[in-house]
């Protein structure tokens, strides 16, 4: 592409680039033309010898920077490391981030993970790398500088709300392995955490459920909680096939639109093993982000599901993933996603039925990172909820149940406790009332 703009470059007049204006195809190509000279002059006469190719993927990667902040160049490496996200496995701190105005922040550390372990907290503001400042730093460029072998030492500066000044947190790379799916049973309830939707996501929900109701003597469950919090996403078809799951064969789960309104895709429920009609809560939280937000939507819009937490992260986005022929990844935003009742959550995120913060009483923590606070984000369709206006919102005769009474997390023993009183109330369970 460089050697044939070049050539353009070089075929064409500087008299072209005056007079009336011209057809938007051919603006383009005086553009490029443009581009050509100024490669031109930079090869020739600048005062070191550069980097050809260090240039054209610069060129690439500016280009882009115009565009909405999910849109990036991967360069090779990169690129191998992002398919190496998807597959669960790699060496790493454990941290998902974003950028947030000039600066990149911390948007959940993964569970069980180093940067976990070393008290690395959502909202924390990343402000270098190995002594390396990170305003200017492609989060591809940060998020390559965090991962490595297993065993080597990588140093963060934080800066966090409520610090006097940044803090140094020294953490070893390990091993990640991320198990996208996580159960426990509490009193015939159950419960999965779903982390991230890679590649078998799905399948080891699937088998996680399988799992509870071996547990439960091999009976059925009493209800569920699906829990999405800090959940950042991953691969659409396997937030639809989860999605799948719950819901009846030929319910809508998502649809997409790209340009205009064109190009519009559905994906609708299988007629498959679809499970029980047991009582459903979601939890999220502002970390639950882009295929979590399809789960929840979908679950939510067939009242299939409760919602319980605070509105979610806002990304409402499609990306597709281009592999070029040498090895690097152009990741391109195509589309935006619906829910099923048309329901775009850009910018806005899903409100969820019941407003449940982590404490009682308390619902919003300002250093929380959400869509409206990256650069460049598109603009969503309508206003969404004041978040500082929220209120707690808790279910009717909420009462505290036995099992619940040793449980920390404030969110989980609030949905377990609706959950046990809606399962009774279905005549599911023989157990002691609340």
């Amino acid at each position: 592409m460089g050697r044939f703009v070049v050539a353009l470059g070089l075929a064409w007049s500087a008299a072209a680039l005056a007079g009336p204006p011209v057809p938007k195809a051919e603006a383009t190509y005086r553009q490029l033309e443009l581009f050509a000279r100024v490669l031109s002059y930079v090869q020739n006469n600048y005062v070191e010898t550069v980097d050809e190719q260090q240039l054209m993927q610069g060129a690439i990667k500016g280009m882009l920077e115009t565009l909405d902040p999910h849109t990036v160049y991967m360069p090779p490496d990169v690129f191998k490391e992002m398919k190496i996200d998807t597959s669960g496995e790699f060496g790493g701190l454990g941290i998902e981030i974003a950028r947030r105005n000039d600066s990149i922040v911390v948007v959940a550390p993964v569970d069980d993970t180093p940067a976990q372990r070393a008290g690395i907290k959502p909202g924390d503001q990343l402000l270098k790398i190995d002594d390396e400042p990170t305003r200017s730093m492609e989060l591809t460029r940060a998020i390559q500088k965090m991962r490595g072998p297993a065993g080597k030492k990588v140093l963060l500066t934080i800066m966090r709300e409520g610090f006097a000044a940044p803090r140094e947190f020294a953490i070893i790379r390990d091993h990640i392995r991320i198990a996208s799916v996580e159960s426990a049973l509490f009193g015939g309830i159950g419960y999965v955490k779903v982390k991230n939707f890679q590649e078998r996501t799905d399948a080891s929900l699937f088998k996680e459920l399988e799992k509870l109701r071996g547990q439960n003597g091999g009976k059925e469950l009493r209800a569920l909680v699906i829990d999405l919090r800090n959940n950042p996403g991953g691969l659409l078809d396997q937030a639809v096939a989860i999605a799948d799951r719950f819901l009846p064969g030929g319910q809508l789960i998502v649809s997409t639109r790209g340009r205009d309104g064109a190009q519009v895709t559905e994906e609708r429920a299988k007629e498959r093993d679809t499970e029980k009609p047991y009582p459903i809560v979601v939890l999220v939280n502002a970390g639950s982000a882009s295929a979590s937000e399809i789960v929840a939507g979908a679950l939510q819009d067939h009242k299939r599901a409760v919602l319980m937490g605070v509105p979610t992260f806002g990304k409402g986005s499609v990306q597709t993933v281009i592999e070029m022929e040498d090895g690097s990844g152009l990741k391109l935003t195509i589309a935006r996603y619906y829910t099923p009742s048309g329901r775009s959550i850009q910018e806005r995120g899903i409100l969820p039925d019941f407003l449940v913060g982590e404490s009682e009483g308390v619902l919003t923590k300002t250093e929380s990172v959400r869509e409206k606070d990256l650069k460049r984000h598109f603009r969503g369709e309508g206003d969404g909820p004041e978040l500082a206006s929220l209120k707690p919102s808790l279910p009717e005769n909420l009462k505290a149940w036995e099992v619940t009474e040793k449980l920390t997390d404030y969110q989980l023993k609030v949905a377990l406790n609706y959950l046990n009183g809606a399962a009774v109330s279905a005549g599911k369970s023989t157990a002691r009332a609340p």
